[in-house]
Order: structure tokens, then C-alpha cells, then sequence
């Protein structure tokens, strides 16, 4: 019998259990996959705590995965057995075999390993939509990113970079500066030690960024604002440090006529030719070596509890890939 990490109530990482399942089975327009390498991201925190709801008790955490196609239901096609796929899911990817809706799926082109594809899936697409159409960034642009040494971070750095942007980059040590600015940061910022809002003034002179991609939420508030120009573009797309607090919004009339957005990836692919094109895109950019997926730590799926531990201290940079 398959093993899978489930989590009966939320809470810390010691709520994610290592327990047998049963073997999925593939219904109508369905696959079944093994899974040779899962991705881990901050929203599985988030729905390991219940800041996000599951769909239902006890379910299993992981928004990425890649594998190998086992079973295909009836209906489905392009797809048969044999065949290497990845996705993005809001659950059910910290396992060894899931059944998964056949149409989220997305083949995984030679040339691209399997740890790579599940390392970038949610991280790479993320940098995708936000590059390219939330704001669609565009030669000649100053763009902020926060944690910029993170999974999402250290994609979006490298392929803002390769579009022509000047790329700041906010970091939380020396290690992390140098690993972004070796990975497309233009400048880095240590929030632990420098007023990033002033730094950024200072490094632009005086006229700010176009936009700001922030990740961090309650921590970079409202700071993040008083770096973008006039009629900038704030990027809220996820809260790592917790929820920015309620919002009067003439602050953004108050602060030079800025824009505010608050993206998720799932609405952004939630029709198919979206997915595919996202991934498209996003395989073709890795495939010509603009930009690279750093895998800087693994972990064996069952171990996945001192994973969330690292994540959430702070300690990884990159991306982390579990191992079923």
C-alpha cells in the first residue's frame, strides 16, 4: 500500500502524519500518478495551519508534484500511460500516488528533469503571471522583489533580469544577498539591517519603482508602498510574515495614485489553455538557460516536517524538493 503525509487537525508541523493510504484509482477524465519528486512552497503552510481551508479533514498538503502517468479514466486524452507530467494543485501532492483531474495536467518536455518540473511548477508559473501578466514587465523598468532569495524570488530575479529590468532584490542575510544577486539582483537590500523603503529611493534617485512583487505581507507594509513612483503597481501575492492589517485605501491617492492587486496563481490558470500556455511559456524560458531552478535542499517526503521547519525559520533559499 502507497504512503501519504496527512493531517487530521491544523497546527504545527508535527500535524503532518506518514501514513498508509489506499491505491487511488482514475474515474471519468482523471489520471493516476506517481510521484518521483514534489515541490514544497509557503501556501502548504498556510493550509497545514488553516490560515487557508482545506476542502476537507484529513487531507494531504503540496501544491506540486511530478511523475509518471499510472492509470488513465475514461474520457481522457493526450495522455496515456507512461508519460511525464507535473502540475499545480491546492492540495494533495505529499504522497507517493494521487488521483488528479487528467486536464491540470501538463506534459514535462525532455531536456527537463523531474526534480526540476516539480521544483518549478507552482514557484516558476507564480513568476510567470506576475512577469508577465499581472505587470507585465518591460525593458527599462525598476522592479522591487521581496525575499528575493526565495523559490519564487530567485525565478522571477533571473527572468526579470533577462526581459531587461533592473532588478532590487530585499534579502534577510549577507548568504542571501549574494545568492540573489547572483541570480539576476541588480541591488539587494538586508531588511535586517537597512530601511528598505530608504534604500530604494536612495538606489533609484529619489523616483522609486514601478512595481513592488511582495510575498512578505504584515512586515513590508505600508513600507512597500513608499517605494513605487506614482501610479506604481503593488504586487501582493502571498503574507509569509501574516496578513497585512485592514487597508483604508486613499492611502494609495495619499501616496501618488498607486495601484494595488492581490493575484493568486489558480484563478490566473484556471482555464486550460491558460495552464498550458503558463507552463509553455515558463519551459521554454528554463530550456533556453535564461533561467535556472536552484534545488538547494531535499528531504525525503516522510521527513517533511523539519522541511516546513526550515521554510518557515527563514533557513532555505531556492527551492525544496521532497522525495516519496
Amino acid at each position: 500500500m502507497p504512503y501519504a503525509i496527512r493531517v487530521h487537525e491544523t497546527g504545527g508541523p508535527e500535524a503532518m502524519r506518514w501514513e498508509e493510504v489506499a491505491m487511488p484509482t482514475a474515474g471519468p477524465g482523471e489520471a493516476v500518478v506517481r510521484h518521483t519528486a514534489v515541490g514544497l512552497n509557503f501556501i502548504d503552510v498556510y493550509f497545514r495551519t488553516g490560515l487557508y481551508k482545506a476542502p476537507e479533514m484529513p487531507f494531504t498538503p503540496g501544491g506540486e508534484a511530478a511523475g509518471v502517468v499510472e492509470e488513465i479514466g475514461e474520457g481522457v486524452e493526450g495522455l496515456k500511460p507512461g508519460d511525464r507530467v507535473a502540475y499545480v494543485s491546492p492540495v494533495g501532492s505529499y504522497a507517493e500516488y494521487r488521483t488528479i483531474k487528467a486536464d491540470r495536467l501538463v506534459k514535462v518536455p525532455d531536456g527537463i528533469s523531474d526534480e526540476t518540473a516539480a521544483a518549478m511548477m507552482l514557484k516558476g508559473m507564480t513568476a510567470q503571471y506576475l512577469l508577465r501578466r499581472t505587470f507585465r514587465v518591460e525593458a527599462g523598468q525598476t522592479i522591487l522583489f521581496h525575499a528575493a532569495a526565495g523559490g519564487v524570488g530567485l525565478i522571477a530575479s533571473q527572468w526579470a533580469a533577462s526581459l531587461g529590468a533592473t532588478v532590487i532584490g530585499t534579502v534577510g542575510s549577507a548568504e542571501k544577498a549574494e545568492l540573489a544577486r547572483a541570480n539576476g539582483c541588480h541591488h539587494t537590500i538586508n531588511y535586517r539591517e537597512e530601511d528598505f523603503a530608504a534604500r530604494v529611493k536612495e538606489i533609484t534617485g529619489g523616483e522609486g519603482v514601478d512595481v513592488v512583487y511582495d510575498s512578505v505581507g504584515k512586515d513590508a507594509f505600508p513600507a512597500s508602498l513608499d517605494c513605487l513612483k506614482p501610479m506604481g503597481m503593488w504586487v501582493l501575492f502571498g503574507q509569509s510574515s501574516g496578513p497585512v492589517p485592514p487597508v483604508d485605501l486613499a492611502i494609495l491617492a495619499q501616496k501618488g495614485a498607486l495601484f494595488c492587486t492581490r493575484p493568486t496563481l489558480f484563478v490566473y490558470v484556471a482555464k486550460q489553455e491558460d495552464l498550458q500556455a503558463t507552463a509553455a511559456d515558463l519551459f521554454d524560458t528554463v530550456a533556453s538557460g535564461k533561467v535556472t531552478i536552484p534545488i538547494n535542499q531535499r528531504h525525503p517526503l516522510k521527513d517533511v516536517a523539519q522541511a516546513h521547519r526550515d521554510l518557515e525559520g527563514r533557513k532555505t533559499t531556492g527551492t525544496t524538493i521532497l522525495i516519496p
